[in-house]
């Protein structure tokens, strides 16, 4: 896979979770600040308010999409001044997600003017947290006028529809639907970043630099080759010392280092998801001792392979 497919597909555990909500104003939510999650809201008709704990009111409208990677809480109303006298929901919680599998009309308003929003909440590992994620912002604020966003909207069009009239296959459809929306939020995200003066370095500039990109593609979709240094450089096409630089410059560690980190993350997700036998998660992820993977998986995760998987099932 590509390094971003990867990142999702490493880091999310258990089903994501979604809603799709109408609110009458006077209304207000509060969300509750929740480590090891990631929330998004976009807003399908009418306005709102986001209010985060610790920066400015952000006003959204129509089309507009927000996401919040670190589980960070927020309020969302129709007004900075409304009271909020509802339960917080948290992102770890099922229940009112559960509760809002059709329409909610929020009883407390007084037919004033809608509001419906699409929410939702991915659970993240944070003992496998990609470096990637580490690295963006609170609040990722995508306005409904950014550039390129038809594959955006057909996934909120799509998960919306499937939310709001459930038929065969919805719960199929609408985990993977999730996926595709957060693939779509980063790839926009990341796509924008180049253009910001202050983001001349970390990932958002890694992603966007072809032969840094060219080498990590390398490393996610074979991590089980022969990689070296050299070899690195030339799926960069660049000579060794200069592509040694620059990646460790753009991604923050050295190229070998950066791929042992991703085998060893591999590895734990084959020992999670498979009964392959110890020799064999080896082999996938480049040892050809068993010993070998032992030790390196150890250094990593502070605990043999074995005993990780029995912790993990």
């Amino acid at each position: 896979m590509d390094v971003l497919s990867d990142v999702v597909a490493v880091t999310r555990t258990g089903r994501p979770r979604s809603a799709h909500v109408r609110w009458h104003a006077p209304w207000g939510q509060e969300f509750s600040s929740v480590p090891g999650s990631a929330g998004f809201q976009v807003v399908l008709e009418g306005s709102c308010w986001l209010l985060p704990t610790d920066a400015e009111p952000v006003r959204l409208g129509t089309g507009d999409v927000v996401f919040l990677p670190h589980g960070k809480g927020h309020i969302l109303a129709d007004s900075p001044q409304t009271p909020v006298t509802a339960p917080a929901c948290r992102p770890d919680d099922p229940e009112p997600y559960d509760a809002y599998a059709s329409d909610r009309v929020d009883r407390s308003g007084d037919g004033g003017p809608v509001t419906v929003l699409l929410c939702g909440a991915y659970q993240l590992d944070p003992s496998r947290t990609h470096p990637l994620l580490l690295s963006l912002p609170d609040l990722i604020h995508l306005p409904a006028h950014t550039g390129r966003r038809t594959e955006l909207s057909a996934a909120v069009q799509l998960l919306a529809a499937e939310l709001e009239t459930p038929s065969l296959g919805t719960d199929a459809a609408v985990p993977a639907l999730l996926d595709a929306l957060l693939l779509y939020i980063l790839r926009i995200w990341f796509d924008e970043q180049p253009h910001r003066e202050d983001h001349v370095t970390g990932w958002a500039a890694a992603l966007n630099d072809p032969p840094v990109t060219a080498a990590l593609h390398a490393i996610h979709r074979y991590p089980a080759a022969p990689w070296t240094v050299a070899k690195l450089a030339a799926e960069a096409g660049l000579s060794r010392a200069p592509f040694a630089k620059r990646f460790a410059h753009l991604v923050g560690q050295p190229p070998l280092a950066y791929l042992t980190w991703w085998r060893m993350t591999t590895a734990a997700r084959l020992l999670r998801t498979s009964n392959a036998p110890l020799r064999t998660v080896a082999a996938q992820v480049g040892y050809t001792s068993e010993f070998a993977f032992a030790n390196a998986f150890k250094r990593t995760h502070e605990t043999p392979p074995g005993a990780y998987r029995r912790k993990a099932r």
